[in-house]
């Protein structure tokens, strides 16, 4: 994917497409449908800057990290997976205490908009792939991630704006296409995390 002599923004589009911020949208919008406009502004905010506070650690410590806990990046997609496809199953088939189960305050809190969302295992995955690639290139690297993070932040932010369109019947049958796309992903993370560790 990623070859020495790799521009910013070339790496840069392929983690904005890995971060997939106009799937992710709808994924935002029906986990904070029910709170108020001025504090949902602030979670979409607060968890993009949590998302990239991991990416950016990932980016200089994930390999690293990796290693330290004796873990392979197969355990990192096949974990993310079962995550996904928790999360689709609950919006497929709703509770009464919502998708993220009871919360208390009923507000998600890094779980599932900052991880897995935003810094999914594919974009980890990425991050490093394109260090392996070019080690010594740092700071492209970085450049590429705030560039790629920036994009995804405006798209998520104008997220609320789609709400206002589709109203609620609208977000809750958008809410349960977007969870069966969710298990089709989650099982597609497992079934690339099984054989890349058995196959």
């Amino acid at each position: 994917m990623f070859e020495p002599g790799t521009s910013a923004l070339s790496a840069a589009i392929v983690l904005f497409f890995v971060m997939d911020p106009l799937g992710n949208a709808p994924l935002f919008l029906s986990l904070l449908k029910d709170l108020d406009p001025k504090r949902r502004r602030f979670i979409i905010v607060r968890e993009l800057l949590i998302a990239l506070a991991i990416l950016l650690t990932f980016l200089f410590c994930g390999q690293a990290l990796l290693n330290l806990l004796a873990l392979e990046q197969e355990s990192v997609t096949i974990a993310g997976g079962i995550v996904l496809m928790i999360i689709g199953l609950r919006m497929i088939f709703p509770t009464h205490e919502g998708v993220m189960g009871d919360t208390g305050d009923g507000e998600p809190f890094i779980v599932p908009l900052a991880i897995p969302l935003v810094a999914g295992p594919s974009a980890l995955a990425t991050l490093i792939l394109m260090v392996r690639s070019e080690p010594d290139a740092m700071g492209k690297w970085t450049l590429a991630l705030l560039i790629a993070w920036a994009a995804s932040a405006a798209v998520l932010s104008a997220a609320p704006l789609l709400y206002r369109l589709l109203k609620q019947r609208g977000l809750s049958a958008l809410e349960r296409l977007m969870g069966m796309l969710l298990i089709m992903i989650a099982v597609q993370m497992l079934v690339n995390g099984f054989q890349a560790a058995f196959g």
